[in-house]
């Protein structure tokens, strides 16, 4: 069993494996590898890398074909970056959406090292009519078998990236987590690093990329991963993309009881897109409003950040703990949930109930899962 000492992922789904960080236990800036979530549609692929190619076609000047060895004889870039699942708090809808019932550990922060993807498609030379890059994976299966939402047959899991986005400097392909070979589970040998954007972009175990010159509608972005538009008057569906502004508390959790008149550590992770984390407000119910957290650690673009605000309950009672965002793009992490995201993008305020009692009382090890 975990314990706050040795916490262990928690299984969401056995087949295919999908395992959640247990977020009370966030310490570090970094995730350990072994403690990253995971999210697979399919069974991952048992790939070996000395048969493993990587081939790039569609709209280039010339197709070509790349091993691992090739790949990572490239000069390499090193970037830590946040990845949030795109369903990542879907417990919390009410009411209750259909997926995996991610809690708060959907998501992770780690260092990734690879080539960037805009030197692969130089190589290859992406035509003027370029419009977007397809990625890929090794892992295929069908999906929602005899439901109207069901795949046409076997799919890979393939996603496309806007042009501008797939030559950015925040999109890699990566080979490397953590300054240790990927694992199989988290895309070995070769996976996409998408900086500011939700999972679904950072597509695993890639074997080809495509450049196309129409938006691609592929099954993972016009039957899933999506949400409406209104800015047109009538909604319109489009495809996820940026993460959205959040902070989570990873402690005190849930039901915590702390002792009146002892200061207490508030702590968690705030993120966001393509802009920076630049506040973290706490309210404590305690009638005093919002007030400054503290941001911890050094703004690295596309890093999360860590954060805590001290606090000294002076009165017994029930207290509603909550934390708010805000971004470079003065975008605020709302109070409510909105109609529009599916059972996706839950990045609205999630309370924290603590209680604050007289004096120390012996209590079983506060920790959760």
């Amino acid at each position: 069993m975990p314990t706050p000492e040795q916490p262990s992922l928690i299984v969401r789904q056995k087949s295919p494996q999908n395992t959640e960080f247990p977020f009370a236990s966030l310490s570090d800036w970094l995730i350990p590898t072994e403690l990253f979530f995971v999210r697979n549609h399919f069974p991952s692929p048992d790939l070996d890398a000395r048969d493993w190619r990587l081939r790039v076609g569609g709209a280039v000047e010339r197709p070509i074909e790349l091993d691992l060895d090739s790949i990572k004889a490239m000069p390499s870039t090193t970037f830590t970056a946040v990845v949030e699942c795109a369903g990542n708090g879907r417990v919390y809808y009410v009411p209750p959406k259909e997926g995996l019932q991610w809690q708060n550990g959907a998501v992770g922060n780690a260092a990734w090292t690879g080539v960037l993807l805009r030197e692969i498609l130089e190589m290859a030379g992406v035509k003027r009519t370029a419009s977007e890059v397809l990625l890929a994976g090794a892992d295929s299966g069908v999906v929602d078998t005899n439901k109207k939402t069901a795949s046409p047959g076997p799919i890979a899991f393939a996603r496309s990236l806007p042009l501008e986005k797939a030559i950015a400097d925040s999109t890699i392909l990566a080979y490397s987590m953590n300054e240790e070979p990927l694992t199989r589970d988290h895309g070995y040998p070769l996976r996409a690093v998408v900086g500011g954007w939700f999972g679904m972009a950072w597509v695993k175990w890639i074997t080809h990329i495509t450049v196309v010159e129409q938006p691609f509608l592929g099954y993972w972005q016009a039957r899933d991963y999506f949400r409406w538009e209104r800015s047109l008057g009538e909604p319109r569906l489009v495809p996820l993309a940026e993460m959205e502004v959040k902070a989570q508390i990873a402690r005190p959790v849930q039901g915590a009881r702390l002792i009146a008149g002892q200061p207490y550590r508030i702590f968690g992770a705030a993120w966001s897109g393509e802009a920076a984390i630049r506040q973290v407000q706490v309210c404590t119910g305690d009638g005093r409003g919002w007030r400054e957290g503290r941001l911890l650690e050094t703004e690295r673009p596309f890093a999360w950040r860590l954060w805590e605000y001290m606090w000294t309950p002076e009165e017994v009672g029930r207290y509603i703990l909550r934390c708010r965002a805000i971004d470079g793009a003065g975008c605020v992490q709302p109070d409510l949930q909105r109609s529009d995201c599916e059972s996706y993008a839950a990045n609205w305020i999630v309370p924290v109930e603590v209680t604050v009692v007289p004096e120390p009382q012996t209590y079983e090890e506060e920790f959760v899962i």
